[in-house]
């Protein structure tokens, strides 16, 4: 076979970028392990939280690095095709990986409200539950918990129909007009790129002050926290771990629109910016089961 039969295929020089990166994750990890201990000993976690912060800075540093020699790489041509498709599905399979992480949380959801809510009621012959706590009725959203002392019980749940539904509209609209951005890559129309850009980011922002609004009210005045049983733990779980992905998708969407004020996208060489848009609809269709599983049927 002829060498003309064979495409070439970039191979980066050797980096240290990679140790950076592990030493990152385990300053991180190690942060919330740490802060995790503290409260539950009752300190106040500050040196998890300094630890927490050093590893999230240094993560974001060599993640910045990376991405920057992987855009210079894009814009010297050294990439073929069958390396453009290494990224394709690179991010498949990372976004594959995020759905399985959410559906673990959404299983565990349907497990408590169909099983578990019920066995500790006393329903059915899953252990000596009804002899534990035999005035327990079984109810869903468990604002009243089997052991009152232990789990603070809270006062109340958030309507979906008012905050809630507000960042649904948020998000929704969001999806929208990233992909208005994406359409003006095509059409080569960078002030158009650049507008609609900024407007997702801004949505992406206002959602997180609302979440973080949304918070505050749970906790004073509502009494719904981690603290309040199960509900709460399955609430705050889930929302809050979206709310940090939608934390990383504003911060990437954020960095697509530098990117574009750069003028780096072309019509068929936008693919930096197709991932962080695939990452966007991703967090939003997982908002939307949110909604409906967490805040409609939970209330």
């Amino acid at each position: 076979m002829s060498d003309s039969a064979y495409e070439p295929y970039y191979v980066p020089h050797s980096s240290k970028l990679p140790i950076f990166a592990s030493i990152g994750i385990f300053l991180t990890v190690f942060g919330i392990a740490h802060i995790l201990n503290d409260l539950t000993a009752g300190a106040d976690g500050g040196w998890g939280v300094a630890i927490l912060l050093m590893g999230g800075l240094v993560m974001g540093l060599t993640l910045f690095c990376w991405f920057a020699k992987v855009i210079e790489e894009n814009h010297a041509k050294l990439y073929s095709d069958q390396m453009n498709r290494t990224y394709v599905w690179g991010m498949s399979w990372f976004i594959f990986s995020e759905v399985m992480f959410f559906a673990a949380f959404f299983g565990a959801l349907f497990y408590i409200r169909v099983f578990v809510v019920d066995w500790l009621g006393g329903v059915g012959d899953r252990g000596p539950s009804g002899a534990l706590w035999p005035a327990y009725e079984p109810s869903w959203p468990m604002l009243n918990t089997p052991d009152p002392e232990r789990f603070i019980p809270a006062e109340g749940v958030i309507s979906p129909y008012g905050l809630p539904l507000v960042n649904t509209l948020l998000l929704v609209t969001s999806s929208f007009t990233v992909s208005f951005a994406h359409h003006a890559i095509k059409e080569a129309d960078r002030k158009k790129i650049m507008r609609w850009l900024s407007v997702t980011v801004l949505l992406g922002v206002i959602f997180l002050f609302v979440q973080g609004y949304e918070y505050v009210h749970a906790y004073k005045d509502l009494g719904l926290t981690l603290g309040s049983g199960i509900f709460g733990t399955t609430f705050f779980m889930l929302t809050g771990f979206h709310g940090a992905h939608v934390t990383l998708g504003t911060f990437m969407l954020l960095v697509m629109l530098g990117r574009a004020i750069k003028g780096h996208f072309e019509a068929d060489d936008c693919f930096g910016f197709e991932a962080a848009a695939w990452y966007w609809h991703f967090v939003d269709v997982v908002w939307l089961a949110l909604f409906i599983f967490v805040y409609v049927l939970g209330s």
